[in-house]
């Protein structure tokens, strides 16, 4: 088959040579005007942006001849966000539980009955993952701060892996047995410097800031394991509360913590022991724990409170805290109407339970002869009251010190000299 052709038209030799000549004029037009108008466009581009610079004006947009690929902030807070998440995510790290359980297999045995009985026994055991948490690196030897809890079990295994995907074996140095803290290690790689010698490679590490003076409504970023699944999660919000009491339990594990920081800042599974961060980078905070019955309310344990685990655990390898050696209940309006008391102020020396001693055996509160029903009133002449409670004032001093107690005892009040006892895990 033949293809449809359009017909020839035949063209005079004098309008073709016409028509040839104004085509060449119309291509030499168009030539010279485009060098034109590249000339001048660059000359005013140019001009443009030198006045611009000297009254310090950035150069719209829509005349840069490159448009930046990265992501510019919008604000300086977001600004000041991404670099925090930036420099400080290297050094947070993911901790995952691992366990020896039994595996258990069924099977069908002897039976005096006509159908079989299905029966079960254990045929080994497997390491299993059975949870994760977060922590934090803060020495470049490898020191991770992260909450007691993460940590609680003795049997288990505990592997560190680094935002960039490195996996560490960690061992726990210390457990704070009063708060929910805990310094694991972890060791430096080794590489080969340039004179073929073997160096210890530095791990990143946070920068702590001050707990002390913090302000409700400051901003601050959370960085965790979320559900021990994904790692380095960020939540931004902002303190919500300070000076919490809360009663804090998971897994077996009860604990009253005071002095805490309330955040609306998104806390999840798995973000305990992450840090709590303010807008400059500084670690602030430790997130511990969630209220399960609210939304956006999470806590975090004041850095400044760790900061003296972290210092032991490099100098005395253990954390070790000063102790009295009492059970007891502070004193309110409502404990002096229920036990007939005298004061509504100080700590009420009683039995936790039926089965507990009100006094530690040979504790420095037995050896000064301390009784059950007895009241502390003073510890180093601060009264104890419920903001200002025995654990927080004891808190203040080291194992060894020597402080002065004003005791009731009855309606008579007495002074002792008491030489502080240890507690460690």
């Amino acid at each position: 088959m033949q293809l449809y052709e359009l017909p020839k038209i035949k063209i005079p030799k004098k309008k073709k040579r016409d028509l040839q000549l104004i085509a060449l004029v119309i291509i030499v037009s168009l030539i010279f005007g485009f060098l034109a108008g590249a000339i001048s466009g660059t000359f005013f581009y140019f001009q443009i942006k030198n006045y611009l610079d000297t009254l310090n004006i950035p150069l719209p947009s829509v005349i840069k001849k490159e448009v930046s690929k990265e992501y510019a902030p919008q604000t300086s807070q977001e600004q000041a966000i991404i670099k925090v998440v930036k420099e400080t995510s290297p050094a947070v790290v993911s901790i995952i539980i691992s366990k020896d359980l039994p595996i258990i297999e069924e099977f069908f045995g002897p039976s005096p009955f006509e159908f079989e009985i299905p029966q079960y026994r254990q045929k080994g055991t497997e390491k299993r993952e059975i949870g994760g948490g977060t922590g934090f690196i803060v020495s470049k030897d490898g020191l991770i701060l992260t909450n007691k809890h993460v940590v609680l079990d003795k049997d288990a295994e505990y592997t560190v892996f680094t935002n960039d995907g490195r996996k560490f074996s960690a061992k726990v140095l210390a457990r704070d047995p009063v708060q929910d803290l805990a310094v694991l290690k972890i060791e430096q790689e080794k590489t080969v410097d340039d004179n073929g010698e073997f160096v210890s490679k530095p791990f990143p590490v946070v920068e702590l800031g001050d707990s002390e003076n913090l302000e409700i409504g400051q901003t601050v970023i959370a960085i965790g394991n979320a559900l021990a699944e994904f790692r380095n999660t960020v939540s931004v919000g902002v303190i919500s509360g300070l000076g919490r009491k809360i009663t804090a339990s998971g897994g077996g594990f009860i604990e009253v913590l005071e002095d805490v920081i309330q955040t609306d800042a998104a806390i999840n599974k798995g973000n305990s022991g992450g840090p709590l961060l303010n807008l400059k980078g500084e670690v602030i905070g430790i997130n511990t724990a969630i209220a399960l019955e609210a939304q956006s309310i999470g806590f975090a344990i004041p850095i400044n409170k760790a900061k003296k685990d972290i210092e032991q655990v490099k100098t005395l390898g253990k954390i070790v805290y000063p102790f009295l050696g009492i059970r007891y209940v502070l004193v309110t309006e409502k404990i002096k109407e229920e036990n007939d008391l005298p004061v509504d102020y100080g700590a009420l020396i009683i039995r936790g339970r039926a089965d507990e001693s009100a006094i530690w055996p040979d504790s420095a509160a037995e050896k000064i002869g301390l009784r059950e029903e007895d009241i502390v009133l003073e510890f180093n002449n601060e009264k104890i009251t419920s903001e200002n409670t025995l654990a927080k004032v004891i808190m203040k001093y080291n194992p060894g010190d020597r402080i002065i107690l004003k005791i009731l005892r009855g309606d008579k009040e007495i002074i002792l000299e008491v030489a502080l006892g240890e507690r460690s895990e």
